[in-house]
């Protein structure tokens, strides 16, 4: 009779795409590990990437906050013309049982992605000074996790980008400072969640627990 070795958890790796199951390999800082079924990324270690995300984090917030105030287009046909900022567009049905459209889409342009951002920061910014992780920091990411595919400021975009193919054929459309903000604020959440490796985040977090 032969005696099997218990299964040791921490020296495997799921992937959340496609649950293939791999033997850890940490690869070294610039390098990738992709889920060889799916082609999930799966590790991508890099150095100083935690502080580098906090620098985009705290970025994404202002630039969030200031893009949803500020002016987005500026309107002008027949001798008149109107400004209009994010949160006022999202927010321009809020009427009867339309405020619940309005609320939805002010919540997936400009609430999620800051909350996201701030959940980040709650997370990491103990680990990467190394510190004790914040309480409920685990939760924390998963919700931040949880949100991402609800984060929805490059659908907004796109929708935009359609949208003023059709206005500027009836209308002078003037972009304001606040369409130059979410620009950027698009670009630098993209280059954020490249630069994240979720199972570094996670690594750290099961290390500072023991």
């Amino acid at each position: 009779m032969t005696t099997q070795t218990p299964l040791d958890l921490d020296t495997l790796i799921g992937c959340p795409q496609c649950d293939a199951t791999y033997t850890l390999a940490v690869p070294k800082s610039g390098e990738t590990a992709h889920c060889a079924r799916c082609g999930y990324r799966l590790i991508a270690p890099r150095r100083k990437a935690g502080m580098q995300i906090i620098m985009l984090s705290v970025t994404i917030a202002v630039l969030v906050i200031a893009a949803s105030v500020f002016p987005f287009l500026t309107i002008s046909a027949a001798g008149r013309s109107n400004s209009v900022s994010i949160l006022q567009a999202a927010l321009v049905f809020s009427d009867g049982i339309l405020v619940v459209l309005a609320l939805a889409t002010a919540a997936l342009i400009i609430f999620i992605p800051l909350l996201r951002v701030l959940l980040s920061l709650y997370v990491l910014t103990p680990v990467v000074f190394d510190r004790p992780p914040a309480r409920g920091a685990v939760k924390a990411f998963r919700l931040s996790e949880a949100l991402r595919p609800w984060s929805m400021a490059e659908i907004f975009a796109i929708g935009c980008a359609v949208a003023l193919v059709k206005v500027t054929d009836l209308a002078d459309v003037e972009f304001g400072p606040a369409f130059w903000m979410f620009t950027i604020l698009v670009f630098l959440v993209v280059l954020q969640d490249t630069f994240l490796c979720r199972w570094s985040v996670w690594n750290s977090l099961d290390k500072t627990r023991t």
